[in-house]
């Protein structure tokens, strides 16, 4: 194989990804590390530091618009990323410490939990009671645009919301993945943030978190410009066009592709590491 088609592949394979990722609103992370491990054969180390790099990328376009039409939270936003962000430095230093096999075995981990993540629906949430003394400080509560008007909502439990965000901070340096699941969950199931809010919320963080722990994998020479370059290209496109296509299309078919797609890769990754193969 050439070096031009390996690149067109890479770039097609990556379109696919963003495509997915944004129609089932787990980003493509979750596809394109296992992608460029079992089809490509990328040593999972530069995997995890091209799939940083497309997070960045796909974040940072969908994000600007999400601000423009008033759904992010930037306040929850940026205090909540000083948690990330120590999170994702904290794991990119770990990586470093640990074995490759013990890094597949945390992103299998990661996508059960997507794909269990994917079908699951959201559990209603609790009626609304008065914020903590943190969201009060800093001015958390906001509102956010429906077809009925400016809708007010408060937040609650940040400390908590802090805890859980160290830890998708780490485990988005640890796998390359931009944690969007854990982001989702501790926004809208612990501090109580409406769906909409929270998603696109955590879009506004991933970005960031993902430049974190991809300073130190860049530093450490684990990013490849010949493999993050078509990556990150193909995953902004695709992420992109999935973004048009959404609303007009039914993804509950899609979602069990994905979860489909996502389990294959994860038992495949965890027979490779049984056999040694990573």
């Amino acid at each position: 194989m050439t070096a031009l088609t390996f690149v067109l592949l890479l770039l097609s394979a990556s379109i696919g990804a963003g495509f997915l990722g944004a129609l089932t609103g787990l980003g493509g992370g979750v596809v394109i590390v296992p992608l460029l491990v079992l089809l490509f054969g990328v040593d999972l180390r530069y995997a995890v530091g091209a799939s940083l790099v497309a997070v960045i990328a796909t974040s940072s376009g969908a994000a600007a618009a999400y601000v423009r039409e008033g759904y992010t939270n930037i306040r929850v936003g940026i205090l909540l990323e000083v948690a990330t962000v120590t999170g994702a430095i904290v794991g990119a230093i770990i990586a470093a410490m640990v074995s490759k096999n013990a890094i597949a075995i945390v992103f299998v981990f990661a996508l059960f939990w997507s794909a269990y993540a994917t079908l699951r629906p959201p559990a209603p949430l609790p009626p609304d009671a008065e914020p903590d003394a943190i969201s009060k400080k800093f001015r958390l509560d906001s509102t956010y645009p429906t077809k009925e008007g400016m809708v007010a909502y408060r937040v609650h439990h940040v400390p908590l919301g802090g805890l859980l965000m160290f830890g998708a901070g780490m485990l988005s340096a640890l796998v390359g993945v931009g944690s969007g699941i854990v982001k989702v969950f501790a926004m809208d199931r612990m501090m109580r943030l409406p769906f909409k809010v929270s998603t696109t919320t955590s879009n506004f963080m991933i970005g960031v978190t993902a430049a974190a722990s991809a300073g130190v994998y860049l530093q450490r020479g684990q990013v490849e410009p010949a493999i993050a370059a078509p990556v990150a290209l193909g995953a902004l496109a695709g992420s992109l066009v999935g973004a048009r296509v959404l609303p007009r299309i039914k993804t509950k078919s899609l979602r069990y592709v994905f979860a489909a797609l996502v389990v294959f890769a994860g038992i495949e990754m965890m027979r490779r590491v049984l056999q040694g193969g990573l």
